[in-house]
């Protein structure tokens, strides 16, 4: 018997189970391509939907990528979050803000601000007359003025080696507690008259002396003498092999040497090298560790290792003052020694004498 097929019928059936499938397949492959699109980028941290098409045949970013971005937002916020003190991870913190309370670290110097000149000619006159003016002028009052010992500080010395023992600046205090350090810088002066009397008051004294026969010399119980002269560089090592009487450093060097973070007096004579040392210090930044200072000065010639025509030399000498008044220091004692020759920059001029004693204190010294 033979099977009679109804014409149509099982072959539009079998047309729709196609499309059937197909169009399921098709409407399961869109939802997960806008599933794939909807997904914002790993970068971007605003919520919602992409606005942009999406990109089915772009490979996603790679993991190293996408960990990396994690990596620094954590950073950033651990570093917001941490307490001042530093506690916390052990990740380092960022180096451009110190933290509060701690002042900034300063950076290097190469070489100091020169003041403007002193009148529109540049003459040596102009710069002459400032300059001695601005040393014989007092620039803050001590009413203990003492150059011996604490027992005759109230009667002011004329003598050129002048500290302030007004408590206020705390000198007298250090010394009556024996906390007092005196560096002294010179080159072969017999004169320790000075150094002796702060030792017998409670100073623990170092003097710097590159004639001195032996390294060290321990001269009494708080008096040290050491074979090094105090320079505005430090010497070579095979030039301090060679020639150990002269072996040289800088004051900032001696004072890491020597574990020593303060010197309450600084007391130098340094014969006409005072100006490169002066200019030393304040490159280095050394002042801030000094509570007063008392420099002889030497104006019958410019100095070593100072150059240029005279109304520039006097210019640079100003310029180095004037940098200890930017870093409070005030002038409260000024010597002129009228026994030396009568010499301005190897000129009989202004009346001015070839050496001066000049003493600083240090006004935020605590």
């Amino acid at each position: 018997m033979a099977w009679e097929r109804l014409p149509g019928r099982g072959c539009g059936a079998l047309h729709r189970c196609l499309l059937g499938a197909a169009l399921l397949l098709g409407l399961r492959l869109c939802t997960e391509l806008r599933r794939a699109g909807a997904q914002p980028p790993a970068r971007s941290g605003l919520p919602g939907p992409d606005p942009r098409p999406p990109e089915p045949l772009l490979p996603p970013a790679p993991a190293q990528r996408r960990g990396a971005s994690r990596r620094q937002v954590t950073y950033v916020r651990s570093g917001r979050r941490a307490p001042p003190g530093g506690g916390g991870s052990g990740t380092q913190e960022p180096g451009c803000c110190p933290p509060r309370g701690r002042p900034r670290r300063k950076g290097p110097r190469w070489h100091i601000d020169l003041q403007p000149w002193a009148g529109p000619a540049r003459s040596l006159d102009e710069e002459a007359l400032r300059f001695l003016r601005y040393i014989s002028t007092i620039q803050i009052a001590c009413d203990h003025v003492s150059t011996d010992s604490l027992a005759t500080d109230s009667s002011p010395s004329k003598k050129p080696w002048s500290v302030c023992l007004d408590d206020r600046f705390g000198l007298g205090h250090q010394i009556r507690n024996k906390q007092c350090r005196l560096y002294s810088l010179g080159l072969g002066s017999d004169d320790t008259h000075f150094e002796v009397s702060m030792a017998n008051d409670g100073c623990e004294v170092h003097r710097f002396d590159p004639t001195v026969k032996s390294a060290h010399i321990l001269e009494s119980e708080r008096f040290w003498y050491h074979r090094l002269s105090v320079d505005w560089r430090d010497s070579h090592p095979a030039v301090a092999a060679q020639k150990p009487y002269s072996n040289t450093r800088k004051l900032r060097t001696i004072l890491n040497e020597f574990g020593h973070h303060k010197i309450d007096v600084l007391k130098a004579d340094l014969e006409s090298a005072e100006w490169k040392v002066l200019e030393n210090l304040i490159l280095e930044d050394v002042f801030e560790q000094i509570g007063q200072l008392i420099f002889e000065i030497h104006l019958h010639w410019p100095g070593f290792e100072v150059s240029g025509s005279d109304s520039s030399v006097v210019r640079f000498w100003y310029s180095l003052l004037k940098e200890l008044e930017l870093q409070d220091f005030r002038l409260f004692h000024s010597y002129k020694d009228l026994s030396k020759p009568q010499l301005f920059l190897k000129k009989d001029i202004f009346n001015a004498s070839s050496c001066y004693t000049l003493s600083w204190v240090n006004t935020r010294w605590k």
